[in-house]
């Protein structure tokens, strides 16, 4: 804050923003000055919430010079913050060391920056909340996002804690629906990775009722109602030829990362949906080679800015689908409401009564069929 000379560090959760003092700034430093310590913090805590979103574990290899083992020497680097904080690499003699590490060079300019407001108590604390801040990225790792951790809901994580599946298949067992306690206590790639368990076991109950093939029940539920199908879609047709929950959403979310980051993971992929873009539109308007130029292409079908919560939300709207496509059907039947034959005579109270029974009812379905499978999630 200029117009107080106060530092202040501030942080995101699932429910809104928080904001913590830190320290009064010296009162004659300039605000040039003032910025670029604020800037530097900054930068620190994006390079450390990096180790946490781009774990080594994620990586397909650990050996040196690779990606895993670049992310696991960052990761290290955790232990040389405070030091680089509290004595930083220098100028001298017209030349100054920069450190190839992300992380390490974020604190080394923090320090920089300290050292140009000359105040030993600033320095200390601002070690202090920079240790915070790093503990923080630590109990995330650990499954812990409480206190200043809780900022992990908000970011897309390449790997997900099994301490975080659990729990997220903890609520999900309590309102298969997906609890709004999904989206401010779990880590998103987490809680997408126990939606996708139960995405499948609805669309497994939605499949029985309907006699349709599971995979496609989410698709054909959009004809009741306009959902977002594609990648509940997706997702089931990977879980149906043999791959874990896991694997299928960190699959999608890393895909969606690298695409934020200017990376395209899979050129091969990318030249065969160019290949049957191509073939769609030569048989659409009857070009053998139809212009391109004006055709826009997904390269994700997630949103890149927020790949693991935009994952989860249509995982979640896909139970719904199942619950909407076996409420249809389920009804046909008449089985399980007496009052069913005089559907055109019911009251808006009565119509919610039977929305709540059919919705209770699937869902308990819904954990049958997930109990049964449980050995696919953990």
């Amino acid at each position: 804050m200029p117009d107080r000379h106060e530092l202040i560090a501030t942080w995101c959760t699932g429910e809104g923003d928080l904001a913590a003092g830190i320290a009064t700034l010296p009162a004659g430093a300039d605000t040039g000055s003032l910025l670029a310590l604020a800037r530097a913090l900054t930068q620190l805590s994006s390079a450390a919430w990096r180790t946490y979103t781009h774990p080594a574990s994620a990586a397909d290899s650990l050996e040196p010079n690779s990606e895993g083992w670049r992310r696991d020497e960052e990761r290290k680097r955790f232990t040389e913050v405070l030091d680089a904080i509290t004595r930083p690499n220098l100028p001298s003699g017209g030349t100054m060391v920069v450190s190839y590490s992300s992380l390490l060079e974020s604190a080394h300019r923090v320090g920089r920056a300290l050292h140009q407001l000359d105040d030993p108590q600033l320095v200390k604390t601002v070690a202090a909340e920079a240790a915070v801040e790093l503990a923080a990225v630590e109990s995330a790792e650990l499954g812990d996002l409480s206190g200043r951790a809780q900022q992990a809901v908000l970011l897309s994580r390449e790997d997900a804690s099994p301490v975080q599946v659990a729990a997220a298949d903890h609520l999900l067992h309590q309102d298969p629906f997906g609890p709004d306690e999904l989206f401010v206590s779990i880590d998103p790639t987490a809680a997408a990775v126990a939606a996708a368990h139960w995405l499948a076991a609805a669309a497994e109950v939605a499949g029985e009722a309907s006699g349709l093939n599971p995979i496609q029940v989410v698709l054909e539920a959009d004809n009741i109602e306009a959902l977002p199908h594609q990648t509940p879609t997706l997702v089931l047709g990977l879980i149906n030829d043999g791959v874990s929950p896991h694997d299928a959403v960190t699959s999608l979310v890393r895909h969606a990362m690298h695409v934020t980051d200017g990376v395209l993971p899979d050129p091969t992929a990318l030249r065969e949906q160019l290949e049957e873009l191509g073939e769609t539109l030569t048989e659409y308007i009857g070009e053998d080679e139809p212009d391109l130029t004006d055709v826009a292409l997904r390269l994700t079908p997630l949103d890149p800015q927020r790949p693991a919560r935009d994952l989860l939300e249509d995982l979640l709207t896909g139970i719904h689908g199942c619950w909407l496509l076996h409420s249809e059907y389920n009804d046909l039947n008449h089985d399980d409401d007496p009052g069913a034959d005089d559907v055109e005579e019911w009251d808006d109270e009565q119509a919610e009564q039977h929305q709540r029974r059919s919705r209770e009812h699937f869902a308990q379905l819904v954990r049958d069929t997930a109990a049964h499978h449980r050995d696919r999630l953990m």
